[in-house]
């Protein structure tokens, strides 16, 4: 009997710690991430001739709509307002470009990390989605995924998007 005590006793205090790292894991609070509007980068022969429009600014908008929502549904993620940022590359959508700045305006905001999304158009109908996520104090890059589909006009980004957002950032969350 004495025995079956010296050996259940490591198991129960072993099984006790587990059951406490789990809570402590389970309770810990989603990371407060700033998620900026969705660039477009534009390779296309057509590009020096026709200028983003209206139609690519919806889709863009679309496009970060998507992925806030699934980012914020997932519950691991709390987004970040970004809507009053003032810095010249956040207005002029042009965060892709500014060296990882985007992590310097999200400390500023209080997140814990940013994202930019970037819609890469390589024709008129071929593009790739792409997302970078920085640690918002160091400024270091945490995650950097981009898709394989490259079908559809630009009314396909935010489907773009969405498979991003589903099959790589939340499935790799997991």
């Amino acid at each position: 009997m004495r025995h079956i005590a010296l050996v259940l006793a490591p198991a129960i205090m072993l099984a006790a710690l587990a059951a406490a790292g789990a809570a402590e894991t389970a309770a810990s609070p989603p990371v407060k991430i700033a998620v900026f509007p969705f660039e477009l980068e534009d390779f296309s022969a057509g590009a020096a001739y026709v200028a983003p429009d209206d139609i690519d600014r919806e889709q863009l908008r679309f496009s970060t709509e998507e992925a806030r929502r699934l980012i914020a549904a997932s519950g691991r993620y709390q987004l970040v307002d970004v809507s009053a940022v003032n810095e010249e590359a956040a207005k002029a959508g042009k965060l892709r470009e500014c060296a990882g700045c985007d992590a310097k305006i999200a400390a500023g905001l209080g997140a814990d990390q940013s994202m930019i999304g970037i819609v890469t158009r390589i024709t008129r109908t071929e593009y790739a989605v792409t997302y970078r996520i920085r640690n918002a104090q160091s400024g270091a890059l945490v995650d950097v995924k981009q898709t394989d589909l490259r079908m559809g006009a630009n009314v396909a980004w935010s489907r773009g998007a969405r498979w991003l957002i589903e099959n790589r950032l939340l499935e790799q969350a997991k």
